[in-house]
């Protein structure tokens, strides 16, 4: 298949109140015709709203909670329906993962995990009334190659990747496709101090949110229904699934450093 010809987008964007998910609605206001931004804090959406030329809905509320899913629908509704949901809201956690407190497990479940999932199953009766729509799941690098520190943070990709695999089959018959995107370290609020340092000892390349929004539009416009950003990082992943023994060996040279950072 070739590149498909760029639509205009009526769009529901999750975590969109800074870092990749900003930097995404404004890449991708010019070829929309309406946009939905969803955050946990009003300002920073309210700031956003004001540089974009398109009409914008704001949702301020906790994905996790059905109130909030409910007013995402009300303003597609409003909105003349929808044809994309980008599920990018996240949250990671750099942590040993035996004393990392139980409720930071489930709340990084809750929120990477179940509330895209629930907001998919909330607009899928509106998606499937777009003469075409998609499904776009932000996941990341580490659902796909498991890094200590990470191990909740990695289960929840992991599982948003297998989410998408399994809902694009069960859809492919319709007019909605459900896609994957990855992106590998990125310079966000979403990281603590200690991941940043950790990344710079590590010579961890990083990418910032506006080349990733790039790669996102170039990802949206084109045909594979899945993209991990990052050549070494593909060849890591890649690796990984065939030969697994090489990064284990690789990554627990890197112990010590990531030991170092790692929260007290």
């Amino acid at each position: 298949m070739g590149a498909r010809i760029p639509a205009r987008h009526r769009a529901v964007i999750t975590g969109a109140g800074g870092g990749i998910g900003a930097a995404i609605a404004r890449r991708l206001a010019p070829g929309a015709d309406a946009l939905i931004l969803v955050g946990r804090r009003a300002a920073p959406l309210q700031a956003l709203r004001a540089e974009l030329p398109v009409p914008v809905q704001l949702v301020c509320g906790d994905l996790t909670e059905a109130a909030t899913l409910a007013a995402i629908e009300s303003a597609a509704r409003a909105a003349g329906g929808v044809n994309l949901l980008v599920n990018n809201a996240g949250v990671s956690g750099f942590h040993s993962f035996e004393t990392q407190p139980a409720d930071a497990i489930r709340a990084m479940l809750d929120t990477n995990l179940l509330a895209p999932m629930l907001l998919t199953r909330q607009l899928l009766p509106l998606l499937r009334q777009a003469p075409s729509a998609q499904i776009v799941n932000i996941g990341s690098v580490l659902g796909a190659l498991g890094f200590p520190g990470f191990a909740a943070y990695g289960a929840s990709k992991a599982g948003l990747a297998g989410f998408s695999q399994a809902l694009r089959r069960e859809l492919s018959d319709t007019g909605v496709e459900v896609r994957h995107f990855a992106p590998r370290a990125t310079r966000t609020g979403i990281n603590s101090e200690a991941v940043s340092a950790m990344n710079g000892e590590l010579k961890t390349a990083e990418d910032t949110p506006e080349a990733v929004a790039a790669e996102f539009i170039a990802f949206l416009e084109g045909a594979a229904w899945q993209r991990t950003l990052g050549a070494g990082e593909r060849f890591f992943v890649l690796l990984n699934k065939l030969l697994p023994g090489l990064p284990d060996g690789a990554i627990r040279k890197q112990l010590p450093v990531i030991r170092k950072h790692l929260p007290k």
